[in-house]
């Protein structure tokens, strides 16, 4: 066993790891190559035992890096500690690979390994506060060489001496080798150790394991560099970003100056107020100076201050270029770092602190990595304050015919801008047009040259390609595409040009090239994008499972918004927020919105259209349960066996609602279900319905099920009228085309597929006989059916509910993600095998599924073990090596002939749950509306009454349209919808509830509906009061032709606003074609306002009732 200088208090973990040590410091003399290797075998083995510690450990030949990233993110390892260990992991591999290696890079080779020797120690046993002395370097290999010569020289007459020096030379080679060959014998016996600490790891319970994690990461703060060492890892920081850095040769003190064509960073380069640590220089201009401090010392403040003294400090001499002077400052920007890597929780004692200090309140942040040369030099050529005004100065006059509501939006965001804002929310419900929004805002970010290049974040393949589209397809000015102004790259492009404008990646792609790159991958700097769009930044939840994005798995939901989050801190930008519905975690991130615009908004604008109170479906078992009393015979489903089998209830099982089609099979419900469904839904009408099921098995029971009660009802019903559309459907992308654009089907039956970025306008049923947990998840399931559709007459949707779905939504102050469960299934990987056609995306799906066998042979029964190596024909581990070595092609032949193996595969400590068989009849108790907190409608009509007498006098529009509906305006209309909308009295709950109560459908304005209840008004669709009040003003005197054509347009215009006022004639037509209210005004000869007037005044002028409303029965 070799003694080691610096590492001999592992041999309390393992003597490997000693040996390991050892042999590093014993070849640092003659082979610092040599020395590297052995260092990242050291690196591999220490993370192999960490990994075990916490029952992390999977095989032995799996990657470093992958290690070290599935140790990262279950959060063993961090910041220094995970920095570390990548850098013994890659100039260990540039020793192995390249035959690299210089006594410099061993000597800090050999100080990283031990710091992470010390972590580990302090981590899994050694107490916090172990304290192993100084680092102890190795014979200096110089000063060892002129004393051997000395040596030699001495005794050079004395041929025996001289030959007895050789073989003691010759007898230390010979140890070393032997020590090697040592090393390597004993590699049986780390497995059996890794093995055994594994099995111990996992027998413990997740809060030992998670306190385990928690030592780890506070003994991260303790791993402390030297200052030369601290500046040799800023140095390959530096490099990285594209600066000549070499804190020791490249100094001011060498001799080293700017120079033309170089991006130097120049070390300890003096100014007026001391020394810098480095001055950063493209060609012969000062872009940038630098404060180094030590990793014990903070930096946001004191050395940030300091660079700012240089700055101010910094002497032009000779040929140096200054791009300008600021206040006081002579380089526009400073950075300072204690070379400790980034963390979001501790950021003033790390990461990379940098100031624009062209503009008084550009405020200091913290990112990650160093700016590029050419980032910096874009930054200085760049105007903020300029392009805030050309963006006030800028008109809409583009072709994408923006409504109103778009152009605030955009308004708000580029307000926030002006006011310095850097992370901003802008919510807009699903179908207000947000892609439309997003790239007229985008249009004029870039053309005002607010910002450099933007990058649009998207989470799932299929939307970044539609964002592609709908970018290239948008035309702006002078018939031009937005391609054609700017350049855009698509998913299929990593790394922008530079002349890109646009970027559009997926959020899983951004997390692969920025957390977990190649080493050969470049640097993404945090200048590549200095504006990022996040769509649909509200999606926690990873849904659409059978689409397979490329996407990399995320642990849960605290991963993916941990990682996302990441993705979004690494640059130095504006960040932007596009969603429908804000999370909790949405907000914790973007903030609160600076502008909103709401489903109801929109409803009560006339852009999206508004749902009637949902429609349970109640039935006995839905009401009472599924019951089964002790003792009595219960039926499951055995997955394993695929057969029925019998059990007795030991004691009584009730399965509720929630668990009716995921934990028990109840085809009698479902048939209730299906028959009340016939009731109420036509196929022969062109409104299509949208069904959500709890799962695939459950589709398939309820598409049977509808074809059986369409038919019994309506006599007979296409086969493909009625379809699945879930992942497991046949061409599932083909069946989403086809519901959308053809007349079949009529009724699509899904699970998770469709609830999300799917616009079919001709949707006008939702139904759920799924619970979901969610309201986030519940909104964007409604806007599959809030969208306009003029074809079919749409106005309004239905919402059926089978499974008390409301009981079960949360406040909306809860919001919380659905996560899906990420232990994707083999059977579904298998599947993917045959579906994916991307070569990186099949890599990954075999790399899941090679992993997940390493990790499932532990929990396989001997039985399931037999049962599946006599499928695959080999052993299991011989099984694994050969699916290593096919090709993709070969891999899913493989899998093609033994899908069987997937299912025992999927089995863990005896199999899956089994599911119970419900025989319980059941029957329809009833179809009954709500309305709130009202039951029948008449009480509902009733309290609105109520509400309007009690609030007469609080809102002061109801005055107005009660009294002087003439002198209503668009704004108060709106304002009283809101508030009435907000009290639960929405007009089309007023219009089901009237309906519903007198069995006349009568297409009643809210202000009709608040009239009749006041003042007893008849109760008159709106549109039949316009053509009354428009046929009397039209024979009220001779107009001229013009005349006559405009106030036929204004009462189009009534019919859809219902108010038109000054406002709504300087918009639309009226503005292109007429020129506004003015130039209209003098078209009938400065009368317009009073004939406007007169036509309002004219629709309400209806001879009274004597009751309020029709009083219903007892």
């Amino acid at each position: 066993m070799p003694e080691s200088l610096n590492f001999s208090f592992l041999a309390a973990h393992d003597q490997q790891l000693v040996r390991l040590g050892a042999l590093a410091e014993r070849y640092f003399v003659d082979d610092p190559n040599t020395c590297l290797i052995k260092l990242r075998q050291f690196g591999e083995l220490l993370a192999q035992l960490a990994a075990a510690n916490i029952g992390l450990y999977e095989v032995a030949d799996e990657r470093q890096i992958d290690l070290l990233n599935r140790l990262r993110d279950r959060g063993l390892i961090k910041g220094e500690v995970d920095r570390l260990f990548h850098e013994l992991r890659k100039i260990g591999n540039q020793a192995t690979h390249e035959l690299s290696g210089n006594h410099r890079t061993a000597l800090s080779g050999l100080k990283y390994a031990r710091a992470l020797g010390i972590w580990f120690h302090r981590a899994f046993g050694g107490g916090r506060n172990f304290d192993p002395g100084a680092f102890i370097p190795p014979p200096d290999p110089k000063i060892e060489t002129e004393t051997l010569k000395a040596e030699l020289a001495r005794l050079r007459a004395e041929a025996q001496q001289h030959l007895a020096t050789a073989e003691t030379e010759a007898q230390r080679r010979t140890t070393a080798e032997d020590l090697a060959r040592e090393a390597q014998a004993k590699v049986q016996e780390v497995l059996q150790h890794l093995a055994q600490i594994q099995a111990q790891a996992q027998n413990q319970s997740q809060q030992t394991i998670q306190q385990t994690i928690t030592q780890a990461q506070a003994a991260e703060s303790g791993v402390l560099l030297d200052e030369r060492e601290t500046r040799r890892l800023i140095d390959i920081q530096l490099r990285a970003a594209g600066w000549e850095a070499d804190s020791e040769e490249l100094t001011y003190q060498n001799g080293v100056r700017p120079q033309k064509g170089r991006n130097l960073a120049i070390a300890e380069y003096p100014t007026a107020n001391g020394r810098a640590d480095y001055a950063l220089f493209c060609g012969l201009q000062i872009v940038a100076v630098v404060e180094a401090k030590r990793q014990s010392k903070d930096v946001s403040e004191g050395a940030l201050n300091q660079a700012k003294r240089y700055s101010e400090g910094f002497q032009i001499a000779g040929e140096i270029l200054c791009g300008g002077s600021w206040q006081n400052y002579k380089v526009p920007f400073v950075f300072a770092t204690n070379g400790r890597p980034y963390l979001q929780q501790l950021q003033t004692k790390s990461g990379i602190w940098f100031c624009d200090l062209r503009r008084p309140t550009n405020l200091r942040v913290c990112l990650p990595t160093w700016h590029s040369p050419q980032g910096l030099l874009d930054a200085l050529a760049q105007d903020i304050d300029q392009a805030n005004t050309r963006l006030t100065q800028e008109g809409f006059n583009y072709g994408l015919e923006l409504r109103d509501y778009q152009i605030r939006a955009i308004q708000a965001v580029e307000s926030a801008l002006a006011r310095e804002q850097r992370i901003l929310l802008l919510a807009m419900a699903t179908g207000t047009g947000k892609t439309k929004t997003c790239i007229a805002l985008v249009y004029r970010l870039l053309k005002t040259k607010r910002f450099r290049r933007i990058l649009f974040l998207v989470d799932r393949t299929a939307l970044g390609e539609q964002t592609d589209n709908a970018f290239k397809d948008s035309r702006m000015e002078n018939l031009q595409s937005f391609a054609d102004i700017f350049e855009i790259k698509g998913l299929k492009d990593t790394e922008p040009d530079r002349d890109t404008k646009i970027h559009i990646a997926t959020v899983q792609g951004m997390v692969k090239r920025v957390l977990y790159p190649s080493d050969t991958a470049s640097v993404i700097t945090p200048d590549q994008y200095d504006c990022i769009v996040v769509d649909e930044c509200h999606r926690g939840y990873l849904l659409d499972r059978e689409l397979s994005d490329r996407e990399l798995e995320f642990r849960d939901f605290n991963d993916y918004v941990s990682k996302y989050r990441r993705v979004l801190e690494h640059f130095d930008a504006v960040k932007i927020g596009l969603t429908a519905t804000p999370a909790l975690h949405t907000t914790q991130i973007f903030g609160e919105p600076v502008y909103t615009y709401s489903y109801r908004e929109a409803v009560i604008d006339g852009w999206l259209i508004d749902h009637e109170e949902p429609i349970p479906i109640k039935t006995k078992l839905s009401e009472k349960g599924i019951v089964w009393k002790a003792g009595e015979q219960m039926e499951y489903f055995n997955p394993q066996t695929g057969q029925i089998d019998l059990v007795h209830a030991p004691d009584e099982v009730r399965i509720e609602i929630e668990q009716f089609n995921r934990k028990v099979i109840t085809e009698d419900f479902n048939r209730v279900v299906c028959e009340a469904l016939a009731q109420h839904i036509d196929p022969s009408l062109p409104e299509k319905t949208l069904i959500f099921c709890a799962t695939d098995g459950h589709a398939d029971i309820v598409v049977k099920g509808l074809k059986q009660t369409f038919q019994a009802r309506y006599g007979s019903v296409e086969d493909d009228a009625i379809v699945k559309i879930t992942g497991n459907a046949d061409k599932p992308l083909e069946l989403i085309r086809k519901f959308r654009n053809e007349v079949n089907p009529k009724v699509a039956v899904t699970v998770d597929l469709l609830t999300t970025g799917i616009d079919i306008p001709a949707i006008c049923n939702l139904v759920f006989i799924r619970r979901v947990n969610s309201r986030i998840l519940y909104e964007q399931m409604l806007g599959r059916a809030t969208r306009l559709c003029n074809e079919i007459n749409k106005e309004v949707f239905r919402i059926f509910d089978a499974v008390r779905l409301y009981e079960a939504i949360a406040p909306v102050s809860s919001m919380k993600p659905v996560v899906v469960n990420p232990n994707i299934s083999f059977t579904q990987l298998v599947e993917e095998l045959e579906t994916v056609k991307n070569p990186d995306a099949l890599e990954i799906v075999i790399s899941q599924l090679l992993a997940k066998i390493q990790r499932q042979r532990r929990h396989l029964s001997l039985n399931s073990q037999e049962q599946l190596e006599a499928i695959a024909g080999m052993p299991l581990p011989n099984m694994v090596s050969h699916l290593k070595k096919s090709t993709h092609q070969q891999v899913k032949e493989w899998w093609e002939q033994r899908k069987a193996l997937a299912q025992i595969l999927d089995r863990r400590d005896g199999g899956t749950a089994p599911i119970l068989i419900s025989r319980h009849t059941d029957e329809l108790v009833a179809i009954e509306r709500g309305y709130g907190n009202a039951e029948r409608p008449e009480d509902y009509l009733e309290s609105f009454r109520a509400f309007l007498l009690e609030n007469m006098n609080k809102i002061p529009a109801l005055v107005v349209v009660t009294q002087r509906p003439r002198e209503l305006t668009r704004g108060q209309l709106k304002e009283l919808r809101i508030r009435l909308d907000t009290a639960g009295y929405t007009e089309t709950n007023l219009k089901t509830a009237w309906r519903e109560m007198t069995n006349e459908d009568i297409a009643a304005s809210i202000i009709g509906f608040i009239r009749q209840a006041t003042l007893g008004d008849a109760l008159i669709p709106y549109a039949e009061r316009v053509d009354r009040a428009m046929k009397k003003i039209l024979a009220s005197q001779p107009w001229t032709s013009p005349q006559r054509q405009w106030l036929e347009r204004i009462g189009k215009q009534l019919k859809a606003e219902t108010i038109v006022d000054r406002g709504a004639l300087d918009k639309g037509e009226f503005k292109n074609q007429g020129g506004g209210f003015e130039r209209l005004n003098k078209v009938f000869g400065g009368d317009l306002e009073h004939i406007v007037s007169q036509i309002h005044e004219s629709i309400w002028n209806y001879p009274t009732l004597t009751l309020p409303f029709p009083r219903g029965g007892n």
